[in-house]
């Protein structure tokens, strides 16, 4: 199965990763800027945007594969479009596949970037910085009875409490629906992923510089997480974008800029 990617500028590549249920067109002007000194590639993950949905009878006829690990699909997936090595940003669930992907095929990442993402997205009893398990529950049940809605409030606990909340919200609501409405079964996919990743002990194992990109008042993925995340990484960095919510490179793209572009140029 092909992918769909846009691809922007010339040089050393750089892939995006979207998040839950969104696509690549949501990096906003990110992507052209990015482009004058990279080949950015977006990639629409399987059944969102303009990429078809993925089979998951796939996860029993992948040799060596857990089939109770629908995330190394995913990431088994991009290993074999992007052959790399490449840089790799991956925004909130994005974030958590780069890793898986860091891990998994170590040769294909040279850099890693996470934004507003967490080595684990639920909370649990030694995990306080993340969101209840019974709110993602509540978010996969009404996702049987209206998706699209679903997915709009999901937009608005990404914006809460980012300065020009309004505005960022709008903007995302605009995009979201932009290239069709994404697949179902590739929605509760992620869901899992999202309900079942517990990436945290695995994280001295990464090898690859890493840049972990929070925003202040992200309730998602709370700061205290990056903070988590870049402590136990060998090799990281973390920027911590004030004002900024769950999506700071639209709401705050200069800031956002210059902390990747000066991680990625060293």
């Amino acid at each position: 199965m092909s992918l769909h990617v846009d691809s922007y500028g010339s040089g050393a590549p750089l892939l995006l990763i979207h998040g839950w249920g969104m696509h690549g067109g949501m990096w906003g002007g990110i992507t052209e800027q990015l482009a004058q000194n990279f080949q950015v590639m977006a990639v629409d993950l399987p059944g969102h945007g303009y990429s078809v949905g993925w089979d998951s009878s796939r996860h029993h006829h992948c040799v060596g594969m857990n089939p109770d690990l629908p995330i190394d699909v995913l990431v088994d997936q991009l290993s074999a479009q992007f052959t790399g090595p490449l840089n790799v940003c991956g925004w909130s669930l994005g974030g958590q596949i780069a890793l898986r992907w860091a891990l998994r095929h170590p040769q294909q990442v040279s850099r890693l970037v996470m934004v507003a993402s967490t080595p684990c997205f639920v909370r649990r009893t030694d995990w306080p910085c993340a969101m209840a398990a019974e709110t993602l529950a509540e978010f996969a049940a009404a996702l049987q009875q209206n998706y699209a809605q679903t997915l709009r409030r999901f937009l608005a606990l990404q914006v809460r409490g980012s300065e020009q909340e309004r505005e960022l919200l709008g903007t995302l609501r605009g995009a979201l629906f932009s290239r069709g409405e994404p697949d179902l079964a590739a929605l509760q996919s992620g869901l899992e992923i999202l309900r079942d990743c517990d990436l945290r002990s695995a994280l001295p194992e990464v090898k690859q510089a890493t840049l972990v990109i929070a925003g202040e008042r992200d309730t998602l993925t709370p700061p205290q997480a990056a903070q988590y995340l870049a402590s136990h990484l060998l090799d990281a960095r973390l920027a911590v974008i004030k004002g900024a919510a769950h999506a700071p490179f639209l709401s705050h793209p200069e800031e956002f800029m210059e902390h990747l572009m000066r991680f990625l140029h060293e």
